[in-house]
């Protein structure tokens, strides 16, 4: 999606951060503005910003990890405007650091309430939506840099709400129409409030990695990247990978035999053809 001229972007998450900074950055490109998040005292310091900017914007109070208020989020926003272009389901937090045998469970289910469920809830319900609705659209998912690798020492749990926003997002893509295109942000350490003032110092700055991520977004790339230096994680992760398979699973003539996704083509050409 290259023109936000009048397309209605809902953001989650979107009064403080990154979710911020998207709010801006469509803004500045005429869209009109839905921000869910849980202060509605941050909300409106957020709307009143936009407005000194010139961006048309509303709000409504939204705790992404129950979907019935996704829900509603989903309905102020049709209501709002009669149409909605784009979710961009942002919320997120973290933990702090901790090893995984000393992180209690309910801390592990509730930073995935929040990462994985509430991307989970936003993905749905206005996926479904906006396949009914039938016009170009588009879905933006928030991961990390930990999609794509361990960056976090000692942050188990963030790290696995980010590898599962990875394998959500990547099925979604298979699933939705052709018109609504879906997209996976990658931030490396950007600065926001989730993490320790002092260590925020040293983050990329907010605007600046929407700037990239927006260039990327309007050229409908699904991995949308920032931080140059993650290429060097990944690379490491995929060399240990690409060594174990040719030392203990080399490839070999049919060796598609149990491929699942072979496996299935096969399988749905025999319906097909009985």
């Amino acid at each position: 999606m290259k023109d936000f001229k009048d397309k209605v972007v809902v953001i989650t998450g979107g009064a403080t951060g990154i979710g911020f900074a998207f709010a801006k950055a469509f803004g500045a490109g005429g869209a009109k503005i839905v921000i869910g998040a849980l202060h509605e005292n941050r909300l409106q310091e957020a709307i009143d910003k936009l407005a000194e900017l010139g961006i048309e914007a509303k709000y409504t109070i939204c705790d992404v990890t129950q979907p019935e208020q996704v829900e509603a989020l989903a309905d102020f926003s049709w209501n709002a405007f009669g149409h909605v272009d784009v979710i961009v389901n942002n919320a997120g937090t973290m933990l702090p650091p901790m090893p995984v045998i000393d992180t209690p469970l309910e801390s592990v289910q509730s930073i995935f309430n929040v990462n994985f469920y509430g991307v989970w809830h936003g993905s749905s319900i206005f996926g479904k939506r906006l396949t009914e609705q039938g016009t170009p659209a588009a879905i933006y998912n928030i991961g990390s840099e930990n999609s794509l690798f361990h960056g976090v020492p000692m942050g188990a749990a963030y790290v696995a709400t980010k590898h599962a926003v990875l394998a959500l997002t990547e099925s979604l893509r298979e699933e939705v129409p052709d018109f609504i295109e879906v997209g996976l942000v990658c931030p490396g350490f950007v600065r926001s409030e989730l993490g320790p003032p002092e260590a925020m110092t040293m983050a990329m700055d907010t605007d600046r990695f929407v700037s990239i991520a927006m260039e990327q977004i309007k050229a409908g790339e699904f991995y949308i990247v920032s931080h140059a230096y993650n290429i060097e994680r990944i690379n490491a992760r995929h060399d240990e990978i690409v060594k174990a398979y040719a030392t203990y699973a080399p490839r070999y003539e049919g060796d598609d035999e149990f491929d699942v996704r072979s496996l299935m083509g096969r399988m749905q050409e025999a319906v097909d053809n009985a």
